[in-house]
């Protein structure tokens, strides 16, 4: 009899603590839209929807050929570099194409990082992660990632970059996993579409490349996407995990102040 108590107390607390994330989970999303903009709320505990790993990404970096495309770093955590090498500022940004909380943050931030990019006060480093596909199954997240790194090698990563957020489906649906709407998508961004780009998609060249980049996600501790640093410092541990692009730009603009006048 105390067996079976325990046990029905036992599936009670789980289904308490469920309904409790779940409540938790749909309060951030209310909270996302504030004065019909989106504020998003940039990591794991504290903020909108921040997409949880539940053990995998798409495949191990051992059976795949890491092959480096133009520019990007290498080492323990490959990204992609946009913005110019000298800015006094980096933004750090770890996302998934299939992740609809970054989709949330990129359409939120976007106009402010493009302009700290485009002025030289920041230079965003972008390293890509399969969460999606080891949560739901697909290959989306892997092959969007690859064909971003294709339109890299034709100096065309942030475009392509931006109309994949604009056109991402819904999370259940995996048609980023279909190459050919990939490459149609391609086609929005002008001289992208070149037998050497399709061919770059088709074959998988950076698969491998994003296989270690989600494998460093991992080992880094890092449990949802986005995650996103400034100069070092998680945002989602600043101004009570609420940061706005307009907070986002004026600590850029502090940080770089201070480094011009060699305060630390």
């Amino acid at each position: 009899m105390s067996q079976n108590h325990d046990k029905t107390s036992s599936a009670r607390e789980r289904l308490q603590a469920q309904r409790a994330q779940e409540k938790t989970r749909t309060r951030r999303i209310r909270q996302a839209i504030v004065g019909g903009s989106v504020v998003a709320v940039l990591a794991v505990a504290g903020g909108i929807a921040v997409w949880v790993s539940s053990g995998g990404g798409s495949g191990s970096v051992a059976d795949s050929e890491i092959v480096l495309p133009k520019q990007a770093s290498d080492g323990d955590k490959p990204a992609i570099p946009v913005g110019q090498a000298k800015a006094r500022s980096t933004l750090v940004v770890w996302e998934d194409f299939r992740c609809p909380a970054c989709q949330q943050f990129e359409t939120g931030f976007r106009p402010v990082i493009h302009e700290l990019e485009d002025s030289g006060q920041l230079r965003t480093e972008y390293h890509l992660a399969t969460l999606i596909d080891g949560n739901t199954g697909g290959k989306g997240s892997l092959t969007a990632a690859n064909a971003a790194l294709c339109a890299q090698d034709a100096a065309r990563f942030r475009d392509f970059h931006d109309v994949l957020y604009s056109h991402q489906p819904p999370e259940q649906e995996d048609r980023f996993s279909d190459k050919k709407y990939l490459i149609q998508l391609a086609g929005k961004v002008q001289g992208l579409v070149t037998p050497r780009f399709t061919k770059c998609v088709d074959d998988g060249t950076y698969n491998g490349f994003v296989r270690k980049s989600h494998a460093a996600f991992t080992e880094a501790g890092f449990h949802g996407t986005p995650t996103v640093l400034l100069n070092g410092k998680d945002l989602a541990n600043e101004k009570n995990g609420q940061v706005t692009p307009a907070h986002l730009k004026q600590m850029v603009l502090d940080a770089n102040k201070g480094k011009q006048s060699g305060k630390s």
